[in-house]
């Protein structure tokens, strides 16, 4: 193989990386919006054990938040990234899932990186109430729109709120 062609193949990976992590970045906050319930309630969940313990694992969030059937359990996987964005976790790499439906993959093992920066989002942003599964937003545009009391309802991203930045 030629530099020419290794150097084409490199810049190829790249390119699929990027809009890998575009694409992630879109379902998540896809996910923070339609979810938003079962995000924030997995964003506590996480913060809470990382206060009590010194590492949380999705294995945590999800032994934590109680999901309706209805709701796919994936949508938790949007719960770290706007902790681990602003700074207020980070990883410590991977380790191999306990839950028997995860086939022991590996999962992020995750710290505290600003103790006080999660415990001002954590009293900042507090549980949402249930909702009637009737009044959850659907996942995707092209399904009907709730009617009920949170349709165009916005939520506050997590953990960073402007009560979270006057107060942090």
């Amino acid at each position: 193989m030629t530099t020419a062609t290794l150097e084409a193949a490199a810049d190829h990976r790249r390119r699929g990386q990027t809009e890998s992590e575009a694409r992630k970045q879109e379902r998540h906050t896809l996910l923070r919006e339609r979810r938003a319930i079962y995000v924030r309630r997995g964003q506590r969940a996480l913060l809470a054990r990382l206060l009590a313990a010194d590492t949380a694992t999705a294995d945590d969030v999800y032994a934590s938040v109680e999901l309706p059937e209805s709701i796919d359990p994936r949508c938790l996987g949007a719960v770290p990234s706007s902790l681990a964005r602003a700074g207020i976790i980070r990883s410590l790499g991977y380790k191999k899932s306990a839950r028997p439906e995860r086939h022991a993959s590996p999962i992020q093992v995750w710290t505290i990186a600003d103790r006080t920066a999660a415990a001002v989002g954590l009293a900042a942003n507090l549980d949402y109430p249930d909702l009637m599964l009737s009044d959850e937003l659907p996942l995707f545009a092209n399904k009907k729109r709730p009617t009920g009391v949170t349709a165009g309802r916005e939520f506050e991203s997590f953990p960073i709120t402007e009560r979270t930045q006057r107060n942090g």
